[in-house]
């Protein structure tokens, strides 16, 4: 993780958000979901970013974004947040792909910021009801206690939760930078204030105008996940008309871990000129 570093700050309500931007052309921004960070992208910008002009970011309360005690992080805050980053980079309609939680950010800030979009692409995207797994319902009924346990158990817990995302066997170096920001004493905080956090309400709400979208979009889903099942991606695409669905070979939720090539080449032909 010390090798993946954003360089550029922005203050969003008293709070530092971390983000970078790379690459030159047209803009293109990324979406990380949750309990990840803009870290991983790093297997899909180098290309994108030969063709766009890449911007990403971490989340508020994710990452190397700010991470504080009594901290709004929740799916109702994370639109605005976005809507100011298009304010402060410059942006009207880039394009604009969102993972996860990050799917949802990108809906949201379509259909209740007003905010355009050239087109549009979601993976694994938390969209449509039922969502929440029991551990999730577990810590929102149980937050400040889990914030206390050992550090040693937490580590193992982020680590069990996290690889049950994933598809392919990753070892422990593998695994170790993509939970390393929950480790810390904030980090842990913040972990499990993100899940307690979790409603889906936020989902609730936009569901019904999914049949309201104008713009391209793409939508790939890991055909091993375990968080999201595929029929969920299906019901997307029914949902969203004129939408393109790509079934991901061998990529469970985090799929950007499992087939960064093919999520990378599914991202360029889409959002190809030509295309």
């Amino acid at each position: 993780m010390a090798d993946w570093n954003l360089g550029q700050d922005y203050r969003f309500a008293g709070q530092t958000v971390r983000y970078d931007v790379r690459g030159d052309g047209p803009a293109m921004v990324l979406v990380h979901g949750t309990p990840w960070s803009s870290y991983n992208w790093r297997n899909i910008i180098p290309e994108l970013a030969t063709h766009w002009r890449v911007h990403f970011y971490d989340l508020l309360g994710y990452g190397q974004s700010e991470k504080r005690d009594g901290q709004d992080v929740s799916l109702g805050v994370q639109n605005r947040l976005l809507a100011e980053l298009l304010d402060h980079w410059g942006l009207d309609t880039p394009y604009i792909v969102g993972h996860d939680f990050g799917g949802t950010t990108v809906l949201r800030t379509h259909l209740v910021e007003g905010r355009d979009f050239r087109k549009i692409a979601l993976i694994d995207a938390v969209s449509l009801a039922p969502w929440g797994s029991p551990f999730v319902a577990h810590v929102r009924r149980h937050e400040e206690a889990f914030r206390g346990i050992p550090a040693y158990i937490h580590k193992a817990m982020v680590a069990a939760y996290v690889r049950g995302a994933i598809h392919r066997d990753m070892d422990d170096a593998g695994l170790e930078p993509i939970i390393e920001p929950w480790l810390d004493p904030a980090g842990q905080a913040a972990f499990y204030r993100q899940i307690a956090q979790m409603d889906q309400h936020y989902t609730d709400e936009i569901e019904p105008r999914y049949g309201a979208i104008t713009r391209p979009v793409l939508i790939l889903w890991g055909e091993r996940d375990e968080w999201l099942p595929l029929e969920t991606g299906r019901r997307l695409h029914d949902a969203i008309p004129h939408s393109q669905f790509k079934a991901l070979p061998d990529a469970g939720h985090l799929a950007q871990e499992d087939v960064p090539e093919l999520i990378t080449s599914s991202l360029v032909e889409f959002f190809s000129p030509e295309a």
